[in-house]
């Protein structure tokens, strides 16, 4: 691990020590007059392996889905993988990748003119009700991570990183034909594992499996949300799992 990234790392695992959200911010504000459960829980940040990645015991998600109020467990903790030469994150809701993307900027890790490659069932590119300060060498990480968690949601975190500027551009890849694309240049991948969901089945789960390593080897950095309220958390772990199994070789630490 680089050594401003573990630093970094450092300050990132005191601001992520696990704690509620209970005001209608953020995450929290979905449905937020019509549900029971009044808060959300933010899992703690550690540096770990393939092996730690767990299901939690907390909700992390709550909305009313059908006149049905959906109370979402997610994982047990974030992970930053340390098996593998470049910062591979995984965690629940897709916006802390906002967070993980600050992080990785001001470590010099994502580097000028880098595409973010946004494989999701879902664009996420929704308007936040505010922009993050654009003077980004002036923000702090405390700032971001209030930010991430009490403003955006699992809806609105591309934007402001594009307004930023830790990303000049965005590549949706949400279907077969996108999986196609070979676009140049740095890029941090970006895996939601919704696009394991149900409603994602017209497109062959190995052949999905297969180009998202494709994608990994390629890529600076890669974020992973395992999606609580769209997938069931084990499985989505599983996935993962099954994502990295014949990738120790080629990811290796030195």
């Amino acid at each position: 691990m680089p050594d401003r990234l573990s630093v970094l790392m450092a300050d990132a695992i005191t601001l992520y020590k696990g704690f509620y959200i209970e005001s209608p911010v953020g995450n929290n504000a979905f449905s937020w007059e019509k549900r029971r459960q009044k808060s959300i829980w933010v899992p703690p940040l550690q540096r770990g392996k393939l092996s730690n990645l767990a299901s939690g015991d907390k909700v992390v998600f709550s909305e009313i889905d059908e006149k049905v109020e959906q109370q979402c467990i997610g994982l047990y903790q974030f992970v930053l993988l340390q098996d593998f030469r470049i910062p591979i994150f995984v965690f629940d809701n897709h916006n802390h990748a906002f967070f993980f993307w600050w992080l990785l900027w001001k470590a010099h890790i994502i580097e000028p003119r880098t595409k973010l490659v946004h494989i999701d069932q879902h664009s996420d590119m929704r308007e936040p009700p505010h922009y993050f300060n654009p003077n980004s060498e002036n923000v702090d990480l405390k700032k971001a991570f209030e930010n991430t968690n009490y403003m955006l949601n699992v809806g609105n975190f591309i934007q402001p990183a594009l307004q930023t500027g830790i990303f000049t551009d965005v590549l949706m890849i949400d279907s077969s034909v996108r999986f196609e694309l070979q676009p140049s240049g740095p890029c941090v991948l970006d895996v939601d594992m919704d696009i394991f969901a149900a409603e994602m089945n017209y497109i062959n789960t190995n052949y999905k499996i297969v180009k998202i390593r494709e994608w990994i080897k390629r890529a600076d950095a890669v974020t992973i949300a395992t999606s609580p309220y769209f997938m069931d958390q084990p499985e989505a772990i599983s996935l993962i799992r099954d994502i990295f199994s014949t990738m120790d070789t080629e990811l290796q630490t030195n």
